[in-house]
């Protein structure tokens, strides 16, 4: 079964449990749909719902932003993979924001049309882990 979500409509595959949000699905395995905004962010209590299939990502800026850093043997294993960050932004069609250097790259994820996050954040985060090996 697969979570459909579109701008101004969100259908997602969870349950509430104790409080907590539990994904029904990988949120690896969804592709990000494009957000035209008129929607509100994801709360920060929905956000944190979603760190437990996005493990090393830090919610930051009140639940606004999400954000990994990534280390590396040096400048070219950094380079490699945000190359291929890159790659699996433009399939993907959402973009993070991306500082790298000699061994290292910090990826931050936000849907700049919500100003906040949205689940198209977390399938990235995701997507992203996979790509690194993790």
């Amino acid at each position: 079964m697969r979570a459909n979500i579109e701008c101004g409509k969100q259908w997602s595959l969870h349950l509430e449990q104790e409080g907590e949000i539990v994904m029904a699905e990988s949120i690896a395995q969804k592709t990000c749909t494009p957000c035209r905004g008129g929607i509100p962010p994801l709360t920060e209590k929905e956000a944190s719902g979603y760190l437990s299939q996005t493990p090393g990502w830090n919610l930051l800026e009140a639940g606004h932003l999400i954000r990994r850093k990534f280390k590396f043997a040096d400048f070219r294993e950094a380079l490699t993979f945000v190359d291929g960050v890159g790659r699996l932004a433009e399939e993907e069609g959402h973009h993070p924001e991306i500082c790298f250097g000699w061994g290292y790259a910090e990826i931050s994820l936000q849907t700049h049309k919500i100003r906040g996050l949205h689940e198209n954040d977390f399938i990235m985060a995701a997507k992203i882990n996979q790509l690194a090996g993790l």
